[in-house]
């Protein structure tokens, strides 16, 4: 069995105030492989971007371990891309400045990588609007300039933290189409955290569901579908979409009956 791209061990996560403290995330464990795309859902609260915030190393476990490949955080040099609710483009430059911060930032502004953002932005429907500003272009659009900007940096990892939320139910199904084929032809890891379960189901190998705080593992469900290679808008039409909604519903719903 290949070694894991990633794996928790039995981590825990308390916030400290000055005159408290809360735990977070309790005896998370889990691995996931090369190329994965794994979803967490739970209810509001469970700390589904603490976990994210963990991964991307901004902030530390309390408790527990993490590897990268088989190696502790502090001996490993994995590349893990981070993908925000908002698109945080920065609105006096131009898209084509916008994908190149990353770059600039570390130092990486070379021909291979300016290469890779043209072939990115001719892929995925951007080259006409390069030399637009963000104000310029829908929501969507937004989005899939922010995945660009982010795998312009070659990722090992993807972190997603609810990148559709705020974009209208149409909009949200296209680009979610959109952005989970692209990261599947790439074959990045994923990690996706969501409220909104469709999602999940669509775009997912497997699904973690989390539970009310402290976020524990409540369950993990694999996700199979006998037709292969469906894409996330037409796994929705599939017959096991629907079964899978209400085993995910059930196991949420149990936990939490406002969620949505």
């Amino acid at each position: 069995m290949p070694t894991p791209i990633l794996e928790f061990f039995n981590v825990n996560f308390i916030y400290h105030t000055i005159s408290s403290e809360t735990l977070s995330l309790k005896d998370i464990s889990f691995k996931m492989h090369e190329n994965e795309f794994i979803s967490f859902v739970g209810p509001s609260g469970c700390g589904k971007t603490t976990l994210l915030n963990i991964v991307a190393g901004l902030i530390s476990a309390t408790e527990g371990n993490i590897q990268f490949n088989g190696v502790p955080r502090n001996e490993s040099n994995i590349n893990i891309g981070y993908m925000l609710q908002k698109d945080h483009l920065l609105e006096w430059r131009t898209i084509y400045k916008n994908l190149t911060l990353g770059l600039e930032i570390q130092n990486k502004l070379d021909k291979q990588h300016l290469e890779i953002i043209d072939d990115l932005l001719k892929t995925y429907g951007l080259w006409d609007f390069r030399n637009s500003y963000p104000r310029q272009l829908s929501g969507g659009m937004r989005q899939r300039a922010a995945l660009i900007r982010t795998l312009a940096l070659s990722p090992e990892i993807l972190l997603l933290d609810e990148p559709f939320s705020a974009l209208d139910y149409q909009t949200r199904l296209n680009v979610s189409n959109d952005i989970g084929s692209i990261i599947k032809e790439k074959g990045i890891s994923t990690l996706l955290v969501t409220h909104d379960l469709g999602e999940a189901i669509s775009m997912s190998d497997k699904v973690i569901v989390l539970t009310k705080r402290p976020g524990t593992i409540k369950t993990i469900i694999p996700l199979h579908f006998a037709t292969p290679n469906l894409t996330p808008k037409t796994r929705r039409n599939a017959p096991e979409f629907t079964k899978y909604y209400n085993e995910i519903w059930e196991a949420v719903h149990d936990e939490n009956e406002d969620f949505e």
